[in-house]
């Protein structure tokens, strides 16, 4: 995790110069900003759209839980399904999840607190219920290497149309976008390999078209347009400022991007994409649901409500540093 003092002068440098934007809160129930009401979800570190469920997200928390995924529905903010995995071993660092387009959820227990101090991590895979119940399911789990070695990642991303995974790693200094095999198999180590440079990444998610991938860290994200399996060009994404950024999926019609947090009650953002719709324009969400999003390198409107007022900014920062503090105290 970036050191206390430098997360805190970033929050600073944005209050300052008012790069935070707005956001939208649109929609007729599903798939508006929502709070997760859930008292067991006090660490949700991923986030994924369900396709046969409506306005429906899955999450889980980030360590310490067990082997368990959320069904919560963005209409109440209510948990309407409890998966329990089997078959698996007992999860270390959950961090990420990700729908396939074979219809199955993705969990990844990539994280690594400690820098590449474990030779390998896991994925794990189950179908994603066609019912949404508590549940007991058995889950097929991979186990995951890098070719250049160990590191600590929290983003872990399914290609919605080729089903390949990729893994984006965790580094103050920038990290690596690593490819898996063509197929996860079992019995043996799944290799995945750099094939591309990312900045600080906490989570990211592929559009449902699969044409764009965004990244997103504690005060910022980045879209790029991806192609062969490969990252193309960037620009800046407009983002909530939360108190321990660690989340952001789309929109299942590819409409907006949903961003979440750490803690309590934690509060999951809408941000329209301008243009979108069955991610098939992908381009820079904007922060008030229309047209007027970011322009590449930029953060955010000019002037008018994204700039936040300054109450709002210095009880922004104060929270983000209260809760960096409890994450450093609870991880040693």
């Amino acid at each position: 995790m970036r050191s206390l003092l430098t997360v805190s002068a970033a929050a600073a440098l944005l209050f300052l110069t008012g790069a935070v934007p707005a956001v939208a809160d649109d929609g007729d129930g599903a798939d508006r900003t929502f709070t997760i009401e859930d008292p067991r979800i006090t660490e949700s570190s991923g986030l994924a759209a369900s396709r046969i469920h409506p306005g429906v997200y899955w999450t889980h928390n980030d360590s310490e839980d067990g082997p368990y995924v959320y069904a919560v529905d963005s209409r109440t903010g209510k948990t309407v399904a409890t998966i329990t995995m089997k078959g698996v071993g007992e999860p270390r660092d959950v961090e990420a999840i990700s729908l396939g387009p074979d219809g199955n959820l993705y969990v990844g227990d990539i994280g690594d607190n400690l820098d590449g101090s474990w030779d390998h991590v896991w994925i794990y895979r189950f179908p994603e219920p066609k019912r949404l119940a508590d549940a007991t399911v058995r889950a097929t789990q991979f186990d995951v290497t890098y070719a250049d070695g160990a590191r600590n990642a929290e983003a872990m991303m399914v290609h919605p149309k080729t089903g390949r995974v990729y893994i984006a790693s965790k580094n103050e200094d920038g990290g690596g976008l690593y490819e898996g095999p063509q197929k996860l198999t079992t019995g043996g180590n799944n290799v995945f390999r750099r094939v591309g440079e990312v900045p600080w990444v906490t989570d990211g998610a592929f559009s449902p078209d699969g044409r764009n991938v965004v990244f997103r860290s504690y005060f910022s994200a980045r879209a790029y347009t991806f192609e062969n399996g490969r990252l193309g060009a960037d620009r800046a994404v407009s983002v909530p400022l939360q108190g321990q950024s660690e989340s952001v999926t789309y929109t299942a019609d590819g409409s907006a991007m949903m961003f979440g947090s750490e803690g309590e009650n934690s509060e999951v953002v809408r941000v329209d994409v301008e243009g979108g719709g069955d991610g098939e324009d992908g381009r820079t969400p904007s922060p008030n649901g229309g047209g007027g999003g970011t322009t590449p390198g930029g953060d955010g409107d000019e002037g008018g409500p994204g700039k936040g007022s300054a109450t709002g900014g210095i009880v922004a920062v104060v929270i983000i540093v209260l809760a960096l503090i409890a994450a450093k105290r609870r991880r040693g």
